[in-house]
């Protein structure tokens, strides 16, 4: 079984990215003054009383809208209902009950679900705790008064969360998954994808570049494994970033990267590599995590014999520092190839958390002496002592050596070409850390 659920669900500008991130512990949910901001559904793990539980915050309901992304935010919220074990139902306590507060109410208790009613915005706590006593007329049990703000009264709040969650299984707690990170520029299709390997309406999906500003998490277990999909926000050119939710966005995509285990980086087969793919690909390089480049849209291309080896070395050609990652060609529309991206992530997973013995190291780093001397410099030649792995994720090398300035960056290439036909290290980056020691040590 997995962790308790927990939905957050309110109109527009009640504070519930501001609830959600104080839980959460960290700013997660785009938190922004203007109703709408928070689209998709946001994941986060949180724990109260020794419980670990699952937080969603959702994008505002607004009931009656033909705006299209208003509808599919609506739309969004109602999946979250669906899947949570209970229900946070956040209202602002200034303004009242409103029309669209007690639309929603009429709404979740369809769901029957258990209902947390929750008054924000109670920041003088003694006058709004009197006002929440209107809230009653929902017919939702006990309104409690909260300030996400200042932080008040939110105890009471997850004891009464704490209270109607299900009872505790064995193995609750998720382990084991992968996470993979959907990147690339806006509008290539990471949406679309997600979409078709969990065969739900995951994510917001439209043809407005942007669409998705938050990075969502998604978790996932089939035949192949369990993973945890973080679809995010599209990176623009910067001259076209304009609003502070656009940069928040980013920063989002950034901080993806940050968490994931694999970044499946999509390009536009249309588009080819962009001067933005580049700049998207170097962030998962530089922070060592494993790659997989995937070409989507790739029904779109009319092709002849050579073409798809064609399009390949053009990728590489302007990704060289990426020669390392495996290409697939996909159709998210489609599904063409899809199911074989698991296969390549388990792979890629493995290689980035490869450990090597020091004994096989040092043996591989022999022959490559052998093959190749190393680096003189004014008759000073560098002496290699002796390697060993440091760390994983991504495989990193500590190599103790003489003199660190004779050890030219042509060489640290070579080294990790031989550990690469060695050892694999299919999909990952591969770190080398020189340290310097004297010859009286090794003897």
């Amino acid at each position: 079984m997995s962790k308790p659920i927990v939905a957050i669900i309110g109109k527009p500008n009640v504070g519930k990215s501001t609830f959600f991130n104080y839980l959460a512990g960290k700013r997660i949910s785009i938190v922004e003054d203007t109703p709408g901001v928070t689209r998709d559904r946001v994941y986060a793990e949180t724990n109260w009383r020794g419980r670990t539980f699952t937080l969603i915050d959702t994008g505002g309901i607004e009931l009656e809208t033909e705006d299209v992304i208003l509808s599919q935010m609506r739309e969004q919220a109602n999946l979250a209902v669906q899947m949570a074990d209970v229900i946070v139902f956040l209202t602002d306590v200034k303004q009242g009950v409103t029309a669209v507060d007690k639309e929603i109410a009429y709404m979740l208790k369809k769901a029957k679900k258990p209902i947390v009613l929750v008054c924000n915005k109670a920041d003088n706590y003694e006058k709004d705790n009197l006002d929440r006593y209107e809230f009653y007329n929902l017919g939702l049990g006990e309104p409690y008064a909260i300030s996400a703000t200042n932080a008040i009264g939110i105890g009471d709040v997850l004891d009464a969360i704490f209270e109607k969650f299900p009872p505790k299984e064995e193995n609750e707690e998720e382990d084991n998954f992968i996470r993979v990170a959907v990147i690339g520029k806006p509008n290539v299709g990471k949406s679309s994808l997600i979409n078709k390997i969990l065969g739900e309406n995951r994510t917001i999906v439209s043809d407005i570049a942007g669409t998705t500003r938050d990075a969502i998490d998604s978790n996932f277990e089939n035949e192949y494994g369990k993973y945890i999909f973080i679809d995010t926000a599209g990176v623009r050119k910067k001259s076209k970033i304009k609003e502070n939710i656009e940069k928040f966005s980013i920063t989002r995509t950034m901080l993806a990267i940050e968490r994931a285990d694999v970044c499946l980086l999509l390009i536009d087969a249309n588009d080819g590599v962009t001067e933005q793919d580049t700049k998207i690909a170097g962030e998962a390089h530089e922070a060592g995590k494993g790659v997989i480049i995937v070409v989507n849209k790739w029904d779109e291309i009319e092709k002849t014999t050579g073409t798809l080896e064609q399009y390949k070395k053009e990728v590489y050609a302007k990704l060289a520092y990426l020669t390392y990652a495996p290409m697939i060609f996909i159709s998210a529309k489609t599904g063409q190839r899809v199911e074989k991206l698991f296969t390549m992530i388990n792979q890629v997973a493995e290689e980035n958390s490869k450990r090597i013995s020091t004994s096989v190291i040092n043996q591989v780093i022999n022959e490559a002496i052998a093959l190749v001397q190393p680096p003189t410099d004014k008759g000073r030649r560098l002496k290699i002592f002796y390697g060993t792995q440091g760390t994983t994720k991504p495989p990193t090398f500590v190599i103790f050596v003489n003199n660190k300035s004779l050890f030219h960056f042509s060489y640290e290439r070579y080294l990790i070409n031989q550990f690469r036909k060695e050892f694999g290290f299919i999909g990952t980056p591969i770190r080398i850390i020189i340290r310097e020691k004297s010859e009286k040590e090794f003897n």
